[in-house]
């Protein structure tokens, strides 16, 4: 059996009999109230690590009595206290020294030793807070009559030791923790169980929100209880987690409150509980946040959370007060038990605070109040239900004969109502079929294809007649079905559609017209909002049961076949323009560097491949810039246009111009030489500085151009060095005065 199952079961048998022997482990505890003395400070320590306050000679003067070793007076930002106690004596089998708490750190010392020490001091004998555990510290044999010294730092409110502090054997200490746990320990079990159904019953009925606030003050309610318990650190020995623990469920209990109230009272607005809520919520995460991160003691917290939650709970009591009587009863009540726990909890605050003498005050029945609330309120609300159910049994066993006889006269209309919807599932198959069979074409004019074949077996039994539009404007019959299709449907339509009236939704079965007229739109319409084809189909002939019924949802369904038929072009020719877009320069419509660097990579692999040679031609326009300074951006443009035009006029097919940036070209000529790639960008360079440049009818004079020019493998060996090579040709043409060709050389 693992360690931490051998665990649970020591603590629930352990459990039981607390439960059965708590008062024979009370009689069993000798409390060590008497003969306390204090000391401001901290001691020196000696060479061999002893303090020096232990043996220090004529010492008694500095110590002075204490009915109790905690808060001594005169504290005046003390943060080291030494306390002493001569040990009374007793007869036991395992004696252990029992303190409740301490604040905040602690070092025992007896016969000039350490015995016990918890937290850890510096070589200033400070330290941070870990935990408020209670301690179980082991009595040497013979103790009776010895004195025993305590060193305490506290950088906290308080200082010293806090609650009881008694001898008694380690197994009554542990049988005393857990009796003295117990109640919280069931309670917060109920709680817990408690959280888990309102949970459950607030993902089922989304609507009631209160049911996840309940279940947040529930769980929040169970986890203090546990976390505060001295039985949990028999369960895992972690003192500082079941303190965080603690300040996060104490702390988030006001905000599970106020969204509870600010629930209740959705339809009167709070604004005061809601901030409330956040400003809990907000210091929760801050103090958790900052405790964990090191800058502040999680024990520092707790105070200033104190005051807040005072003045917080006067706001609220204020509000439920004004709004108490508009409340359902259920509610009052949980407000009533809610406030039975918070009474407790001021309570336990002011033990703590020390405006009241030390005692355990029952926090957990508060809680217990609450689950035995809604225990009743749950057990009251399932006996109205079930009382409703029987009424409705009755109502519905009714109703029940009275639905037969309308289903009887509805099934003969519902088969035939299959019928037609089977037919309009297998034919929203086909045009799913047909939609993915039209998004794998490439354009609008091969999807065309696959379209026209489909179109008979989307709309049969209808007759019908699509019509696609031609150059001229018309439409012309492009594929027609159906017995009478042919003498019902002309074979063309004028560009007007004259005499054709267009059929949108929503339509009336009894308005249904003799012949139905859908226009397939293709988006961005090259001439404007002009029909890409027209589909004619004949009234639906349907049964007379579902006549009414099912022609206006054939109607609609045709309706929205054509629309989702058109949306898929559409998308085909948005992406037809964008591929253009991407791969072409919208100023002089040639080619762009995108375009270039891919083809480039391709003509290299095809070149090496079939080992024909590769030329490149780089140029650019000479002086562009102070052209453009001269005549403006528009006329620069008006450049760079002419220069395409001419360039589409100077190169054969295969090579391919592309404008590379700003005023620069580039020319990617496959199989030519080197020499006539340098043949072709004289002839080119010739013929623009012979072109006169005009603009708005003004002759701005000529432009020449200088070009470099490299041959794989003639000028480069390495494809890698072409661009470079023919961009070293170009800056050789500029430095040598423009308006040249140079042709680079390995």
């Amino acid at each position: 059996m693992r360690p931490s199952s051998c665990r649970t079961l020591f603590c629930l048998a352990t459990l039981v009999l607390a439960l059965c022997l708590s008062q024979p482990a009370l009689s069993a505890m000798q409390p060590v109230d008497e003969g306390w003395q204090y000391r401001w400070g901290d001691s020196p320590f000696l060479a061999d690590g002893t303090p020096l306050w232990l043996d220090e000679p004529d010492s008694d003067k500095h110590w002075h009595d204490i009915a109790f070793p905690s808060n001594p007076p005169g504290r005046k930002g003390q943060e080291h206290a030494w306390f002493r106690v001569t040990l009374p004596e007793g007869e036991w089998y395992a004696p252990a020294l029992y303190i409740y708490s301490v604040d905040i750190i602690l070092q025992v010392w007896f016969r000039g030793e350490l015995l016990y020490q918890y937290g850890t001091f510096d070589e200033h004998g400070r330290g941070k807070f870990e935990g408020w555990p209670w301690h179980e510290i082991p009595l040497p044999d013979g103790y009776e009559g010895e004195t025993m010294y305590f060193r305490v730092f506290s950088n906290y409110t308080d200082i010293g030791l806090w609650g009881e502090v008694a001898i008694l054997d380690h197994p009554d200490l542990v049988l005393h923790i857990v009796s003295n746990s117990a109640e919280s320990l069931v309670i917060a079990a109920l709680s817990g169980l408690i959280a888990l159904l309102a949970l459950v019953f607030a993902l089922i009925q989304r609507r009631q929100r209160s049911f996840a606030s309940i279940a947040l003050f529930a769980f929040l309610t169970g986890v203090m209880l546990l976390a505060e318990s001295q039985a949990s650190l028999l369960i895992l020995y972690q003192p500082l987690l079941w303190d965080y623990l603690a300040a996060g469920s104490y702390y988030l209990i006001p905000v599970a409150l106020a969204l509870l109230l600010s629930q209740w009272l959705d339809d009167r607005r709070p604004r005061l509980v809601r901030w409330l809520m956040w400003l809990h919520l907000v210091f929760a995460a801050l103090a958790l946040m900052l405790a964990l991160l090191g800058l502040l003691n999680l024990s520092s917290t707790f105070p200033v959370f104190d005051g807040v939650l005072l003045v917080s709970l006067a706001l609220m009591v204020a509000v439920v007060i004004r709004n108490f009587r508009s409340l359902y009863r259920e509610q009052q009540v949980f407000l009533f038990t809610c406030g039975v726990f918070l009474v407790l909890l001021i309570l336990d605050m002011a033990v703590a605070h020390g405006f009241l003498p030390w005692g355990r005050v029952p926090v957990s029945w508060g809680a217990l109040a609450f689950s035995l609330a809604l225990i009743s309120i749950s057990v009251w609300h399932y006996g109205k239900t079930q009382q409703a159910l029987h009424q409705l049994t009755v109502q519905l066993e009714q109703k029940v004969a009275e639905r037969t006889a309308r289903a009887e006269a509805l099934a003969e209309r519902e088969v035939e109502r299959s019928r037609l919807l089977a037919l309009e599932s297998k034919k929203s198959q086909k045009l799913a079929d047909t939609i993915a069979a039209l998004q794998d074409c490439a354009g609008v004019e091969e999807a065309f294809q696959p379209l026209l074949q489909a179109l008979p077996q989307l709309y049969l039994p209808i007759a019908g007649c699509f019509y696609r539009r031609n150059p001229g404007g018309g439409y012309d019959r492009a594929c027609l079905w159906g017995r009478s299709a042919a003498n019902t449907f002309p074979p063309s339509l004028t560009q007007d559609l004259s005499g054709l009236t267009e059929t949108v939704l929503p339509v009336r079965s009894q308005d249904v017209p003799a012949q139905l007229c859908f226009l397939l739109r293709v988006e961005p319409a090259q001439f404007g909002n002009v029909p890409e084809g027209v589909l004619l189909l004949e009234r639906p002939n349907l049964p007379d049961v579902v006549k009414d019924y099912g022609t206006a949802r054939v109607v609609a369904w045709v309706y929205q076949s054509v629309e989702k038929i058109g949306i898929t072009l559409s998308g085909l020719a948005l992406r037809s323009e964008l591929q253009r877009f991407s791969y072409e320069d919208s100023l002089t419509g040639l080619k762009n560097r995108r375009y270039f660097d891919e083809l480039f990579r391709h003509e290299r692999e095809v070149a090496i491949r079939s080992e024909r040679p590769l030329s490149l031609l780089i140029f650019d326009i000479d002086h562009f810039k102070r052209f453009n300074d001269s005549h403006g951006h528009d006329a620069g443009d008006e450049v760079l246009r002419m220069v395409g035009r001419v360039l589409e006029n100077c190169f054969r097919g295969s090579d391919t111009v592309c404008r590379y940036g700003g005023e620069e070209f580039t020319v990617l000529m496959p199989g030519a030489s080197r020499e006539e790639a340098r043949q072709r960008a004289e002839n080119l360079r010739a013929t623009i500085a012979e072109s006169q440049v005009e603009y708005l009818g003004k002759q701005l004079g000529n432009l020449t151009i200088s070009a470099g020019i490299a041959c794989w493998p003639e000028s480069s060996p390495e494809f890698d060095e072409l661009f470079r090579a023919a961009d070293r040709a170009l800056y050789q043409a500029k430095a040598a005065g423009r308006n040249r060709v140079v042709t680079a050389s390995v």
